[in-house]
């Protein structure tokens, strides 16, 4: 099926917490984004996300850190349309190190992956 992929860092502004932990709706956030690039490249319309399934945390994500997250069209309804989603952390902040340090990881880490159910109505299908 349809796969596509998001590289990017998380800055400043991403952090939620102290230590400048990232809060996992950021990661939901970006999920919500490749979910709508998936339904364009399948139905030629943004449609709408209904509902998540499932949605795991596995690690945390630092303002600093690089990320891939990546999205999966898994089946296709009438309507719906079923699809997983990976956030993996490539490059960690190093700030112990310096302010300006980072790793690049040798095995990325999986970050959170979730399913989810999105819909494109009928009458918004222009690719068939």
């Amino acid at each position: 099926m349809i796969e596509t992929k998001h590289k990017l860092r998380m800055g400043l502004h991403d952090a939620h917490y102290a230590g400048n932990l990232v809060d996992g709706a950021r990661l939901l956030n970006l999920f919500g984004d490749v979910a709508t690039e998936l339904l364009i490249r399948h139905d030629g319309d943004e449609g709408l996300f209904r509902a998540y399934s499932e949605v795991e945390f596995l690690a945390p994500l630092f303002a600093g850190d690089f990320i891939e997250v990546t999205g999966r069209l898994v089946k296709v309804g009438n309507t719906s349309r079923s699809m997983e989603f990976e956030a993996w952390k490539i490059i960690s902040s190093a700030p112990k190190e310096s302010e300006t340090a980072a790793d690049l990881l040798d095995k990325p880490i999986l970050l959170c992956k979730a399913k989810g159910v999105c819909v494109t109505p009928l009458d918004k299908q222009r690719i068939k």
